[in-house]
């Protein structure tokens, strides 16, 4: 027992240690001292035409000119919202987050709509509407989405009028009106001083002080290296924000520098938790919002210290971005762990700027190729940076050639992600822990896309409630390992924890094979010494082995397989997924084992929007209750 005590924590230590590294990128270059010399005074680091620039703005936008005064032109006549106290109130009540969310963010994109036209036609035709969506605004008691009000001292997600709080969205509301300062205020002079001021106020009120006052906020990750914790998206995507409104709005020189300062220490907490290998745990869909948003923090100080404080030629920050580029499975679908999802709406030309500062022409390369094979009109939300910067960077992009490459075998040996390719199949499997950012229950899982369709899938995560951040997360199916491409074994399922993590994890490229030791994953009343699955891509073929031990057999196993098509049973040890008319194989033992098919109904319109109204569980049932033996599957593609 003893023994067995000393390897968890052992083990503990171990993740926490590859979890965080000390490397302090950013505070190696510049203490206070060098950041006062090399910060750029005032607003002359900004880079964009003067709002009365005309020529400069007509030459920036080009043909994009037209169709951004014509989207304002919808919002002249909009009838500004009201986010009731009961909306609030709602997230408490049903754990019901979007009725809050949805009137919120119609005001604030109808904001960010409205000042882009006026910054487009020049004219003064957009901005009293814009002034009454920012005092609007302004009334409201917090800019904060109800589900983030846990903040607040009291708790809850009923406003505090006495303690405001930085989260994703009153950081994005800051920096958004820190643009719209920069940029209006002398034209908000010319009807109202007051305007501005009230402006001033509110960003200094919610954003600037309270940054400057507290060290509480999670996502500022104070304690995290000594005190352990992770840190996800949150922390660049605030950071980025919070460095907008110091750099466009803070009159005093000595608060503006103090400012800055605490988020380059907050922001070097979040490289240091990344792994070296670069791998985004949250997954693709949360690329944008954390290597991403990180591109935009480092590329905004980069431009306010003259690329004087710049971190772009480390190798760490390239790998970050090459990330998005090998999770790429084709067809607009990417390799979603976590609750990410299976369709990623990928943000080319955010990825075309980062692979430019990052010197990789394969991420410029991979934007053209998907500014040609999905492209999008530049969305307008509330991210006036990147707004900004699309605007800046759209006709660039035209001019790199688009091409997209599969990497025959890709590792994260530290994330412990494996992506392999054959030019057919695209597979991809994770090791790792259950108690990643944004976990599932699901070390050992994988996926297999062919000739860029999804067959066997990770479903994603459905609507965010109340319950998918509590404590009774994992009685979520979709966070369940047995809805993921997992075994139950023994009778029991995937334990949450950062204890419950894969072991012996090899990733063999020559051989095209991945394998690892899940039986860590499982409680201990399972009674595994050992299940070690290994994977192993073939020409026409995908090999799945389960190798197992136990302490003693007392319920059947169980091999789950989740897939997008219908399975068809009329032979004997063939199970045939049927998926837009074109058929795959997965072969078995007949002798070895009973097949039961679920058909899981999606309600959900965050999974349904994916995968239409149902996916399918196959699960093979061994009719042997047995205490060691191996289980082998061949899937063909």
């Amino acid at each position: 027992m003893v023994k067995k005590i000393l390897l968890v924590l052992l083990s503990l230590i171990w993740l926490n240690v590859q979890a965080y590294k000390e490397r302090n990128l950013l505070q190696n270059i510049a203490d206070t001292n060098r950041l006062k010399t090399v910060l750029i005074s005032g607003q002359k680091w900004v880079h964009y035409p003067a709002y009365t620039d005309r020529a400069g703005w007509d030459k920036l936008l080009q043909e994009n000119k037209i169709q951004i005064i014509g989207q304002g032109e919808k919002f002249l006549d909009y009838e500004w919202k009201v986010v009731k106290a009961t909306d609030y109130l709602e997230y408490s009540r049903s754990g019901n987050r979007s009725i809050m969310e949805r009137t919120h963010n119609a005001n604030l994109n109808a904001v960010s709509t409205l000042f882009i036209a006026e910054i487009a036609e020049g004219k003064g035709r957009f901005i009293d509407q814009l002034i009454n969506g920012i005092f609007h605004i302004c009334e409201m008691t917090t800019w904060c989405n109800s589900a983030h009000l846990p903040l607040q001292k009291v708790k809850g997600s009923f406003p505090d009028y006495r303690d405001p709080v930085i989260d994703l969205v009153s950081g994005d509301v800051g920096a958004n009106f820190s643009w719209i300062y920069y940029f209006l205020g002398k034209e908000f002079d010319k009807i109202n001083p007051l305007i501005s001021e009230r402006l001033y106020h509110e960003i200094d009120t919610r954003i600037l002080t309270p940054y400057l006052k507290e060290d509480r906020f999670w996502w500022m990750a104070t304690d995290v290296g000594s005190q352990g914790g992770f840190v996800n998206n949150w922390n660049p995507w605030c950071n980025a924000n919070v460095l907008q409104c110091f750099l466009l709005v803070e009159k005093d020189p000595d608060r503006r520098l103090k400012g800055i300062y605490k988020t380059m220490v907050s922001v070097d907490k979040f490289i240091n938790y990344n792994n070296e290998d670069g791998a985004c745990e949250e997954g693709p869909s949360y690329w944008g919002h954390a290597a991403g948003k990180m591109y935009d923090y480092l590329q905004i100080l980069y431009d306010a210290t003259g690329g004087e404080i710049s971190i772009f030629q480390n190798p760490i920050i390239k790998d970050m971005g090459e990330y998005i580029l090998h999770s790429y499975a084709g067809n607009g679908w990417v390799v979603n762990f976590a609750d990410a999802s299976a369709k990623s709406d990928i943000d080319y030309r955010l990825t075309y700027r980062y692979g430019k500062m990052a010197h990789s022409t394969d991420l410029m390369h991979f934007a053209a190729y998907l500014k040609k094979e999905l492209p999008k009109d530049i969305p307008f939300n509330r991210d006036m940076y990147r707004i900004l910067e699309d605007l800046s960077f759209e006709n660039e992009i035209v001019g790199m050639a688009p091409l997209h490459v599969f990497k025959p075998f890709v590792w994260y040996p530290e994330t412990e992600f494996c992506y392999i390719s054959n030019g057919k199949a695209f597979f991809s499997c994770k090791g790792g822990y259950n108690d990643e950012s944004h976990n599932h229950n699901d070390t050992g899982t994988f996926s297999l896309y062919v000739d860029g369709t999804p067959v066997f899938i990770d479903a994603g995560v459905g609507t965010y409630t109340a319950k998918t951040f509590s404590k009774d997360r994992y009685s979520i199916w979709t966070m369940q390992s047995d809805y993921h491409n997992l075994p139950r074994i023994n009778g029991y399922s995937q334990a949450y924890g950062k204890q419950y993590a894969a072991c012996n994890v090899k990733a063999d490229e020559k051989s095209k094979t991945f394998s690892l030791d899940i039986s860590r994953s499982y409680p201990a009343e399972a009674g595994v010494n050992s299940w070690i699955r290994e994977y192993r891509l073939k020409k026409d073929a995908l090999i799945i082995e389960d190798k197992f031990d136990l302490k003693q057999a007392k319920t059947a196993n169980r091999l789950n397989f989740l897939t997008w098509g219908k399975a068809d049973l009329t032979k004997a040890g063939i199970i045939t997924v049927i998926i837009n008319n074109e058929t795959y194989q997965l072969e078995y033992n007949k002798a070895d084992f009973d097949i039961d098919i679920e058909v899981i109904k999606l309600d959900d319109k965050r999974l349904s929007d994916i995968w239409g109204n149902e996916i399918y569980r196959i699960s093979l049932n061994a009719r042997k209750i047995k205490n060691n033996g191996l289980y082998r599957i061949k899937i063909k593609i």
